[in-house]
């Protein structure tokens, strides 16, 4: 029979109305049955949480990171895209199982500490994924108790090869050091994938798969469409990153003769069950393909300033009805998990980009895409992203008494532009507390603390060869991806000097 919750005393957030309701929340299993006025009616043999002094608002959905990269964290500092994908063979090799578990289970630690309940997740396992490397990772989510949905992500050119001309630039020797790195056959990427579908038994209903063949121009068209076709004969969604950069705009035009969403549109890849990720450089055209095929974009700004890419349009693509979810991007290039911090970061970027205050987010906009928005581009809008009866028991509790709510003025205004994550005193995940009063009731922090650093330090003497050779390339690449960056191009998502 299921566990039977009741939440009493707590303020229940309305976004829209920049209200708190006294409310008491009836939770049946793990999912909200009812919210009513204080003193609901509740089972009398219900469990009883109290509230009081404490704001309730749906968990935040991260909708794009990558798993891999919580070991890496603050590894890098002027790092471009390009660069910091050069990185990648000393951030991410000789990892075992176990680093794969413990990356993502570090990482949803972090996610729940600063109130995110579930995220979409692009795993990067070297050099292709395998079945055993994400039940690891699935096993990790499972303990830490988020919501993850896990998609292989996989490619069948390496950033040598997949940016037009960069290969060719290198010296010689350089040359030889960056072949060494060259991705798995298209035959063999795509095996790989297949089996992955094929063997995937998820430890956790909350956690699932979906499928995603990284960036264009690191995929041929072959591979692009045989992962569509696995994922659609599956029935799992898809997210891919998609215009991030300026080099790989330029790219684009150069290898296809149109922008990477053109010709993403021309092969058959967009549809519905599609995430965009990143989408700082499209075009209006582009944005109208997005709107007509009804793909999600995943808009990550902390990442995008953080790697210098510029401003995605993300108003732009609103306005023109596509479903806009927010994420942090992975730590290794944003650095943390902290949806607060990008909602944030989400609502100045804007502010920057236009200087006519009425274009600019509404606080309750960029928490709407912070939780709706980023549960329809994992698929799960109907299921979380609301705190409404039907929808899973994912509920943040903020303790009104934490500096950043005093005063108490506007709960949605504080939620977007003074709360950090620091407020976040409780986290609820299907109806089960995973953060109770600052603390993980189920997990050991201090004993995966103390592996994680152990595995890092251990890594870093396994990576030291690599991380050389990176060190070598860093500046042909990034020097040749400067210039494809300072090429004419027909729009413009960064500021002018």
């Amino acid at each position: 029979m299921a566990r039977v919750t009741v939440i009493r005393g707590g303020l229940v957030l309305d976004a829209a109305s920049h209200a708190a309701l006294a409310r008491d929340i009836l939770v049946d299993g793990d999912t909200i049955r009812e919210i009513g006025p204080s003193g609901l009616a509740a089972p009398a043999d219900a469990i009883v949480i109290a509230a009081g002094g404490r704001l309730l608002m749906p968990g935040l959905i991260n909708a794009h990171t990558h798993g891999n990269g919580n070991l890496a964290k603050g590894m890098g500092d002027r790092w471009t895209l390009e660069t910091l994908i050069n990185a990648g063979s000393h951030l991410n090799g000789h990892r075992t199982d176990e680093d794969k578990y413990l990356s993502c289970l570090l990482g949803g630690l972090e996610m729940i500490r600063s109130g995110t309940t579930a995220c979409y997740d692009l795993l990067g396992e070297y050099p292709l994924p395998t079945v055993d490397g994400f039940h690891a990772a699935a096993r990790g989510y499972e303990e830490a108790g988020v919501r993850a949905l896990l998609a292989p992500m996989v490619g069948d050119r390496s950033v040598y090869t997949a940016i037009p001309g960069l290969l060719e630039s290198l010296p010689p020797p350089l040359r030889a050091h960056a072949e060494r790195y060259e991705a798995a056959p298209t035959d063999q990427a795509l095996r790989a994938v297949a089996d992955l579908l094929r063997g995937w038994r998820s430890p956790d209903a909350r956690i699932a798969l979906a499928v995603a063949p990284t960036v264009p121009l690191y995929c041929s068209d072959r591979f692009i469409l045989g992962c569509r076709d696995m994922a659609r004969g599956a029935g799992l969604r898809l997210q891919m990153h998609v215009a991030e950069s300026k080099a790989e705009a330029v790219g684009g035009l150069r290898r296809y003769g149109k922008t990477l969403t053109a010709h993403l549109d021309d092969i058959g890849f967009l549809g519905p069950d599609v995430t965009a990720a990143h989408g700082v450089w499209l075009d209006d055209d582009d944005m109208a393909r997005m709107a007509h095929h009804g793909v999600a974009v995943a808009h990550n700004p902390g990442s995008n300033l953080r790697l210098g890419c510029g401003i995605a349009p993300a108003g732009k693509l609103r306005a023109r009805g596509v479903a806009v979810g927010i994420g942090t991007d992975g730590p290794h290039c944003a650095d943390g998990q902290n949806m607060f911090l990008a909602m944030r970061t989400t609502s100045l970027a804007c502010r920057v980009a236009s200087p006519d205050y009425r274009e600019w987010f509404k606080s309750e906009d960029v928490l709407a895409m912070a939780t709706e928005g980023s549960a329809r581009s994992m698929g799960l809008e109907n299921a979380i992203g609301q705190l409404a009866p039907g929808f899973k028991a994912d509920i943040v509790f903020l303790d009104l008494g934490h500096v950043n709510f005093v005063p108490f003025n506007d709960p949605t205004n504080q939620i977007v532009s003074t709360e950090n994550g620091a407020a976040v005193d409780s986290v609820m995940i299907g109806g089960r507390l995973v953060l109770d009063h600052g603390r993980f009731p189920h997990v050991d922090f201090e004993r995966v603390r103390r592996r994680v650093e152990e595995r890092v330090a251990a890594l870093r003497a396994l990576n030291a060869e690599a991380r050389h050779i990176a060190a070598l390339l860093e500046d042909a690449v990034g020097s040749y991806c400067v210039g494809l960056a300072r090429a004419p191009y027909h729009i413009e998502r960064r500021l002018p000097q």
